[in-house]
């Protein structure tokens, strides 16, 4: 009654800057959840398969269910076997190793630098 139409209508149409601004939040909250959430845990899985390739005998691992042995044998690119006890040994899938405690035999290379020193 008090108001025209044509204020009405002026009103009611939007512009594209508020639009960009109702979703700069949005964008805001996906960077930083990028940068503390999933680029961490990248680092961590990648970090996670190198420990698992570069696995070899006399390694000491620790399985995910908290098994701890010493790696008798390099069984394939999927599987490790491992020494719980006095010969008991066991079978256990490479991805399934959350750690490795002590480093087993060096490389070729490091026991000729030690050789030549």
């Amino acid at each position: 009654m008090l108001i025209t139409p044509a204020y009405a209508q002026a009103a009611a149409g939007g512009d594209t800057n508020s639009m960009l601004m109702s979703l700069l939040p949005f964008a805001l909250i996906f960077v930083i959840m990028y940068f503390l959430i999933l680029r961490p845990q990248q680092k961590k899985v990648r970090d996670h398969a190198d420990l698992v390739k570069n696995i070899r005998r006399g390694d000491t691992v620790v399985t995910s269910g908290g098994l701890v042995g010493k790696v008798t044998k390099v069984v394939d690119d999927d599987q490790i076997e491992f020494e719980i006890s006095d010969g008991v040994r066991v079978r256990q899938m490479r991805q399934m190793i959350s750690g490795v405690r002590a480093k087993g035999e060096p490389a070729k290379s490091e026991a000729k630098d030690e050789a030549a020193s």
